[in-house]
């Protein structure tokens, strides 16, 4: 019994009620009931964990998410990472939560992944990391990957946020399970995996309700506003340099703050 676990099912389940959201679930049964799974998933939104999530309950399962290391600094985010198995992922040295997602597919858990890393501003799918396919290898267990679509207009970068009872349709498919042979070509089997996922994704899209044409959440392949791939890159490459400005600015502040603490007494400016 792993009571947190199950407080937040309850949680969820009560949340996606007061949004009333409409979740449409298919290929649950290419989830195994047991052993350990990779469950490489889409990611382009804030909340795009939770129907996914309830789905994999469905099906008997519970899924334990590997997220960024940064949500150890919350309390209550630290507590409830401890104690519901996901692997926090400190992107400077990503070996330990590697070696920890292994050890936990091994244990006979689903671990989910978000291959593209950060959410998609394009809602299209980014460039594919190799730690899903590498896991799968490593643990012997498949790769069972999942869509979802709909999840991105509640929440997400570059849009309205639409938080009430606004009913909207969130669509998840689960794939085949891909099994990855040992002696199996990361970056090919990469490839392979950004492909079925791509294919799945463009299927859920198809039976998706009719978007107004512009709409901020919906990729410009099919009419929407969102930024292209490459726009989406742009804007993504000037966020990145401007926390690392902020970050060295933040450095020398904070040297400067740490040489005027162990600077000696006599030394400092008179403040009389």
């Amino acid at each position: 019994m792993e009571p947190v676990f199950r407080t937040l099912e309850i949680t969820a389940g009560t949340l996606v009620r007061l949004q009333g959201t409409r979740r449409r679930y298919s290929g649950l049964e290419h989830v195994p009931r047991s052993g350990g799974v990779v469950l490489a998933l889409n990611h382009n939104g804030y909340l795009d964990f939770l129907a996914p999530a309830l789905g994999l309950y469905r099906r008997g399962r519970r899924g334990r998410f590997m997220v960024k290391s940064e949500l150890m600094d919350v309390g209550i985010m630290r507590f409830l990472i401890r104690h519901t198995g996901s692997v926090p992922v400190d992107r400077s040295a990503g070996a330990q939560a590697y070696r920890a997602a292994v050890d936990t597919l091994r244990a006979g858990h689903v671990v989910v992944v978000y291959p593209e890393s950060t959410i998609s501003r394009s809602f299209e799918l980014k460039e594919f990391k190799t730690g899903p396919v590498r896991m799968a290898r490593d643990a012997g267990v498949p790769i069972v990957p999942a869509v979802h679509w709909g999840a991105q207009r509640q929440w997400s970068k570059g849009t309205r946020r639409r938080a009430g009872f606004t009913r909207i349709p969130v669509h998840v498919r689960f794939g085949e399970p891909v099994v990855v042979p040992a002696d199996a070509d990361v970056e090919t089997a990469t490839r392979d995996l950004r492909d079925t996922m791509e294919r799945l994704l463009h299927d859920v899209q198809a039976g998706y309700p009719e978007a107004p044409a512009g709409a901020d959440w919906l990729p410009a392949r099919l009419g929407g506003g969102a930024p292209t791939p490459a726009e989406a890159l742009g804007i993504e490459d000037a966020e990145a340099r401007e926390k690392a400005r902020r970050r060295a600015e933040r450095a020398v502040r904070e040297k400067a703050d740490q040489d005027a603490r162990e600077r000696p007494k006599e030394n400092r400016p008179d403040d009389r």
